[in-house]
């Protein structure tokens, strides 16, 4: 897969051919997806070039490849940036800014009246403090934007990944948060949203959260949760029925009845590993507490001593499977 369809498709240029192309890509294997997350927070983070610059844009495009390339090991400060944005440019342009971006990052006021924020979380969870005092964990490869007169406007667009809102109360000024054509919107409350693969799973744990699309709304409280994918139609909110999603704030995986591709998942994503279950026993529940701070080896042993089940490596993927 080539850096300049992946742009191509994060800037919504490409055609049905080139998407279907992609997503297949996408689909194959999750660490496709990590280097797709990788390139997608870096744009995110980086569109800031001046309009006049005077940048060589293919020059730029030709030395950006080389050091995504490299796959050169961020800095202390690229683990979460916050950055003023602005859209949209061709192809050519983001290749143009993503190499000045990998040198250095520079801020400058945008040229428009509605300023936006960016922050990402590359290879690790942060928390994020925004000026109201709410408070976000932000799961690695994910990025998001707010208004930068948030005190007054407390807008946030969540482009791609996950993400724990506590939402400080503030009734005359309401909390929304955009997603695709999905808003949610609260006064004060803590809930985490997840937008993957064209996926957004809204899941609260404290207070009232209203979920919108399309005209359509519906009330969420604690405990419960919605998915909704591109083509949904309409919203169905339903109980959730495992705390998994937390994961990354609390470093815990807790399982209940929690079935075992639900786990690999999960897993998958945590440790940037594709797990791969045998069908057969996909479907084998779980109830038990795991660590995120321990070896991925650790879990799968406690898995499989559990589930009777064994499991095997080629150095890639793991595959989880039936004792012979």
């Amino acid at each position: 897969m080539t850096d300049e369809l992946l742009i191509k498709f994060l800037l919504k240029e490409t055609s049905e051919e080139e998407n279907t192309a992609v997503e297949k890509w996408l689909a194959a294997d999750p660490k496709h997806i990590s280097e797709f997350l990788e390139l997608e927070k870096i744009w995110e983070s980086s569109q800031l070039l001046a309009p006049k610059s005077t940048v060589n844009e293919e020059t730029a495009w030709l030395s950006f490849k080389e050091k995504v390339n490299k796959k050169e090991k961020p800095t202390e400060k690229e683990k979460a940036l916050v950055l003023p944005i602005k859209r949209k440019y061709t192809w050519i342009n983001v290749a143009a800014v993503l190499i000045l971006a990998l040198g250095a990052w520079v801020f400058y006021e945008v040229l428009t009246p509605e300023k936006y924020m960016a922050i990402a979380a590359n290879r690790e969870v942060i928390i994020q403090k925004l000026p109201d005092g709410s408070e976000l964990t932000i799961n690695k490869r994910s990025s998001l934007s707010y208004a930068s007169n948030f005190k007054t406007d407390r807008s946030v667009r969540l482009d791609s990944g996950e993400v724990f809102f506590n939402v400080a109360p503030d009734k005359s000024h309401p909390f929304i948060i955009k997603v695709d054509q999905v808003a949610v919107k609260v006064v004060g409350t803590s809930f985490n949203v997840k937008h993957i693969h064209q996926q957004t799973e809204v899941i609260v744990e404290t207070g009232i959260v209203k979920v919108s699309l399309k005209g359509e709304t519906i009330n969420l409280v604690a405990g419960e949760r919605v998915l909704i994918n591109s083509n949904a139609q309409k919203l169905v909110k339903e109980q959730n029925k495992d705390e998994l999603y937390s994961y990354y704030r609390t470093k815990v995986f807790i399982l209940k009845n929690t079935q075992l591709w639900k786990l690999a998942e999960v897993l998958s994503q945590a440790y940037d590993t594709k797990i791969n279950v045998e069908p057969a026993i996909k479907n084998l529940t779980l109830n038990t507490t795991l660590k995120l701070n321990v070896p991925l080896d650790y879990n799968l042993g406690i898995i499989c001593q559990g589930l009777n089940l064994t499991y095997s490596s080629n150095g890639k993927e793991i595959q989880l499977s039936n004792k012979k």
